[in-house]
């Protein structure tokens, strides 16, 4: 009784280790992320304290230059019209080059009022809203853009003390959201992993065909199946975003999630409501650490293709190179069916002695093949006779 007594609390005493362990790993993502948030929202209220008055001063500049520049030519013209004696010829072509000046001024006033974020047409006797584009969740929303590296450029700091804000803020936020990054897709993958395994524990074995498959293929179903993921999480913020905002449509909300994850950031098309700027960004954040994956995971496939590529070396290599250069003379095509035969059979991978036995057999099958084909002797090309016919006439 004591015995199993004692078994029991070593048992327990060595799996509290493993639970603290994961307990500490998940606090340790969890204030991660809150410290990124954080951050987040105080560089977005400073970007706001800095940038919006200075947007609102210079849309007052802008919209008092547009209103003077409007009545200013009324009056002009008014007055011309007004004077205008009774040789309506001269003082019509008089009155029509000065109003073309004028008004060429006061279109340059107006696409620059335009540009700065004035709306048109302004009523000189009703005071229009100005539509600020600062204010605090859209900071809070540049600021996630500028830690993300996307950059859409449809806001951007104009004071001098925001851009240089900008630069330390990025400074010390990029490596941040970087590790949050990492660290979301450390979970991820995590999970991925624990729902495999107990799926393979619960699901009946698979078939002989499926087990057939080698370790590459399965990878590049893996990598597949990973890309396949991706498009449907796109494909679910398309559909978000659909809803949030009227006039896109599916294409273009799917083009947006696209851009975004991939951290292209053209800035074409931008999210226009505010109140769902927040949600915006998590999606964002959640999306981009899927999207590392997902590319990471690409990637490596990548590079194990090109390995194998790389690795096509010895008697297979120097075989196929002779091959090449004998094309001219013949190919025993019996022979190369032999080895394309022996190439594309499935292996299963194991491990141990049965798994080196397998490859032996596997390679010694392969050296006589190429023996084979070495040895083969080159088939001679028959002759070809030409018979030249020459023309002419005269």
């Amino acid at each position: 009784m004591n015995g199993d007594n004692k078994k029991k609390l070593e048992s327990e005493s060595s799996s509290s280790p493993s639970l603290w362990s994961r307990l500490r790993s998940a606090l340790g993502h969890v204030g991660l992320f809150l410290t990124l948030m954080i951050y987040t929202a105080v560089g977005g209220m400073v970007f706001n304290e800095l940038e919006s008055p200075a947007e609102v001063s210079l849309l007052q500049e802008l919209q008092t230059s547009v209103l003077k520049e409007r009545r200013f030519l009324i009056h002009t013209i008014v007055n011309h019209t007004i004077n205008s004696g009774h040789d309506h010829s001269e003082q019509f072509h008089n009155l029509t080059s000065f109003v073309s000046h004028k008004l060429g001024e006061y279109e340059e006033v107006v696409q620059e009022a335009v540009r700065g974020g004035v709306t048109l047409p302004l009523n000189p006797n009703t005071p229009v809203p100005m539509p600020a584009r600062w204010n605090f969740l859209q900071a809070v929303f540049f600021a996630s853009t500028v830690l993300t590296t996307i950059g859409y450029g449809n806001i951007v700091p104009a004071t001098f003390g925001g851009r240089a804000f900008c630069i330390l803020f990025a400074l010390v936020g990029i490596p941040l959201t970087l590790s949050v990054i990492a660290s979301m897709g450390h979970i991820f993958a995590t999970a991925v992993s624990s729902l495999h395994a107990r799926m393979r524990k619960h699901l009946p074995p698979a078939p002989a065909v499926f087990l057939s498959v080698n370790t590459a293929a399965r990878r590049s179903l893996t990598a597949a199946a990973a890309v396949v993921f991706l498009f449907l999480y796109l494909a679910a913020g398309a559909g978000l975003f659909m809803l949030w905002e009227e006039d896109w449509s599916f294409f273009e909300g799917f083009y947006f999630c696209f851009v975004t994850m991939t951290t292209i950031g053209f800035g074409d098309l931008v999210p226009k409501k505010p109140k769902y700027m927040l949600l915006c960004t998590l999606y964002i954040l959640v999306g981009l650490a899927l999207t590392s994956t997902i590319i990471e995971l690409v990637r490596r496939q990548y590079a194990q293709s090109w390995r194998r590529l790389q690795a096509l070396s010895g008697p297979l290599a120097d075989t196929l190179r002779r091959l090449g250069e004998s094309a001219g003379g013949g190919i025993d095509v019996t022979a190369l069916q032999k080895m394309l035969t022996i190439v594309s059979v499935p292996r299963r991978v194991q491990s141990g002695e049965s798994g080196a036995k397998e490859r032996r057999e596997w390679e010694e099958a392969m050296a006589a093949v190429l023996r084979d084909i070495a040895s083969s002797p080159k088939k001679q090309p028959p002759p070809v006779v030409q018979i030249v016919i020459y023309e002419s006439s005269v």
